[in-house]
């Protein structure tokens, strides 16, 4: 009989089939191998740690019409097929409700240390290398602009203003990714981070260099 790893590896890569590629299975699969590595010097449930990671983004709300609460009820009936415990159930599903960069003003005081690790993996994803190709993919699947020296990027923005936001690709290197760093919880994140976003510094030299022909 399969694991409910297994299990769950297998219907994510089901569910996802055809999704944007910044948020598809090999997005998932990256997160679940950062979550794995960074579990491995935390003491922490490392099932609900894997499954979490696994399910975090089965219905991303912003290709649901901002719906939150299509993702936990997919994973609520997945989990409950296979028997997984209530306990666990709950973690899983409180992990998925509070990783979301956009829902970090309402984080909870002193998160389980598994949302910490799932957070720090799903983070770090999204800068770097694999940070500035996904931002610049989904950029275009928005059909935003990649950059315009007019427009500048908004730190204030609400919960509400940032899910509606169709500000340009660079612009959201300054509202989002640039902050991640500063952001990890685990110390074992903080250092994955740390390369990821230098990478992300020289990048934006050499594109302001040759947007200005330089």
């Amino acid at each position: 009989m399969k694991s409910t790893i297994d299990s769950t590896v297998e219907f994510v890569k089901e569910k996802l089939k055809g999704a944007e590629a910044g948020h598809d299975w090999f997005h998932i699969e990256r997160v679940w191998k950062l979550a794995r590595k960074i579990a491995e010097t935390e003491a922490c449930n490392k099932e609900v740690v894997e499954l979490s990671a696994l399910l975090h983004d089965i219905a991303d709300p912003k290709f649901h019409n901002g719906d939150e609460t299509i993702a936990p009820k997919i994973a609520r009936e997945f989990l409950e097929k296979r028997n997984v415990s209530d306990e666990t159930i709950e973690r899983v599903l409180f992990i998925i409700e509070n990783i979301s960069f956009k829902n970090r003003d309402s984080a909870p005081q002193n998160p389980p240390v598994e949302l910490m690790i799932v957070q720090d993996a799903d983070r770090i994803d999204a800068i770097g290398a694999i940070g500035i190709a996904r931002t610049f993919n989904f950029g275009g699947f928005k059909n935003n602009l990649m950059y315009d020296p007019q427009s500048k990027p908004d730190l204030n923005m609400s919960k509400e203003q940032y899910k509606k936001s169709n500000g340009t690709t660079i612009n959201h290197f300054y509202e989002k990714l640039l902050l991640l760093k500063d952001l990890m919880n685990t110390e074992s994140g903080k250092k994955l981070a740390e390369e990821r976003h230098n990478y992300m510094l020289g990048f934006l030299d050499q594109f302001y260099k040759e947007w200005n022909v330089d």
